[in-house]
């Protein structure tokens, strides 16, 4: 009984799953090495992250350029052209009619452009009287008499308008505007040829406007041949053809030329005579020498005939 009592009962310890004694032990042992080691050791030194890459030479491989992205204008809104590219989409009718308008409002603008815009040069105004000429022969209907009353109520307006440009652009070639002599006359040849192109039509009073241009043209030829006689004795005339020029523009024009001729003769003197029949043995005579070749009549008793030039 003593014995029993003796020995005393084994100590049972409680089931405790909160707490581990080896997760204490270790925690406690991380926990005294972690508060052992500096701030410093837990900073990657340089050598380890360059260890850690994949590539070992990715240092050495070179970096594409980087490529700068343009960013959209901020606050683009529309706005009309500047003047110098509103001037580029413009032809040469819109042009025109833009200046017309802005001269015809201030006057000052018309006279600055005037005196600023090149002189118009022969070729220049005849190109703008054959664009006339080729919308006039464009308005004629198809078929039918082009001389007829019909026709020419087709294309009155379009005959308005060439001979409108002609009287206009005529005088601008006349001395004293004009003083060279032989753009003057460059001009008058031109324009001659135009007319001599003009329908004839079978009406009377259609046919008087073409009557009008050759009485205007002629007046315009005798002006400048009487100017271009007073310089140098007429050389010009003399040595630049005009004088046969005239002559065949005035057959052409079936004798409405006439004053023009006139006013040649005159001019030059050694043409006065030119009815009278001259003879082959008065050749040494110059100024019959050159009215025999005008007339056809030079050499006529020779073997070899000389003809008009």
């Amino acid at each position: 009984m003593n014995a029993i009592l003796a020995t005393p009962p084994p100590f049972l310890q409680p089931h405790n799953n909160r707490c581990s004694p080896t997760r204490s032990m270790s925690y406690s042992i991380s926990s005294s090495s972690s508060r052992k080691r500096k701030a410093g050791d837990d900073e990657p030194q340089q050598d380890d992250r360059m260890s850690g890459s994949p590539s070992p030479n990715i240092s050495a491989r070179p970096l594409p350029p980087q490529r700068q992205v343009k960013r959209p204008r901020s606050g683009l809104v529309g706005r009309p052209l500047a003047l110098p590219r509103l001037l580029e989409t413009l032809d040469a009718d819109s042009l025109r009619g833009v200046l017309q308008t802005i001269c015809a409002r201030n006057p000052s603008i018309g006279a600055e452009v005037e005196n600023t815009a090149p002189r118009p040069s022969v070729s220049s105004a005849l190109a703008v009287l054959k664009n006339y000429e080729s919308t006039l022969q464009s308005s004629f209907p198809f078929g039918g008499d082009p001389t007829s009353d019909y026709a020419y109520n087709r294309v009155r307006q379009a005959l308005l308008n060439l001979l409108e440009a002609l009287a206009d652009f005529t005088p601008h070639f006349l001395p004293p505007n004009e003083t060279q002599a032989t753009q003057s006359l460059g001009f008058l040849d031109g324009a001659t040829d135009i007319i001599h192109r003009l329908p004839n039509w079978q009406s009377f009073q259609n046919s008087l406007q073409k009557q009008n241009a050759y009485e205007e043209i002629s007046r315009a030829w005798a002006l400048a041949i009487r100017e271009a006689a007073k310089k140098a004795g007429g050389i010009q005339l003399q040595y630049g053809g005009w004088d046969q020029k005239i002559m065949k523009h005035n057959q052409q024009a079936n004798g409405k030329l006439q004053e023009a001729v006139n006013e040649l003769k005159t001019g030059l003197g050694w043409m006065a005579g030119e009815q009278q029949q001259q003879q082959p043995g008065r050749g040494d005579d110059v100024s019959s020498v050159r009215q025999e070749l005008l007339n056809g009549t030079y050499g006529a008793n020779y073997p070899v005939r000389v003809g008009p030039w």
